[in-house]
């Protein structure tokens, strides 16, 4: 059997996308078996703080290319391009970007391994501080999830705050 599980993962297509979940994995199961919760809020908040970084670097992307950082140039100026591995049905409109997600590479690789406790450090944290990073005023509301729901629902819009400025 181990034979076998070894042969199927040497004809297994990898990618980053695969090797990054189960990296990622690894890393949250020793930070918790060594630290305890403590590690966990630890993981937690370095996932928080790479999710802001990135988003001001959207943000920056945004403003190279001579936009605001808000709700409409949001995907236009994301970071990480879209390939086969993620497929989602987005909805752009002003002050708003709705995305339901129904291929995740990074979910489907932490079920297929059994590590969802794990993969969910990272699923709960980074949209929304992607999003904060990339405008203060932007919210991520996350509402569906793959480990639960078999598929990830997103709404990321600006407060209501920054709607009334914008009007």
């Amino acid at each position: 059997m181990e034979q076998q599980k070894q042969v199927a993962l040497e004809l297994e297509e990898v990618n980053m996308y695969v090797l990054f979940a189960r990296m990622f994995a690894h890393i949250a199961r020793e930070v918790e078996e060594a630290c305890g919760e403590k590690g966990i809020e630890a993981l937690r908040a370095g996932v928080r703080s790479f999710g802001e970084e990135r988003g001001r670097n959207i943000a920056a992307r945004a403003a190279a290319q001579g936009h605001e950082a808000d709700a409409e140039h949001y995907l236009s100026c994301y970071d990480m391009g879209r390939s086969g591995y993620f497929h989602s049905r987005d909805t752009v409109s002003k002050g708003r970007v709705e995305q339901e997600f129904d291929r995740c590479v990074f979910a489907e690789t932490w079920m297929r391994d059994g590590c969802q406790r794990w993969g969910i450090h990272y699923c709960e944290i980074i949209d929304p501080a992607i999003a904060k990073g990339y405008h203060p005023d932007m919210e991520c509301i996350h509402d569906q999830h793959f480990f639960r729901d078999g598929r990830c629902h997103f709404v990321f819009q600006m407060n209501q705050k920054e709607a009334e400025n914008d009007d």
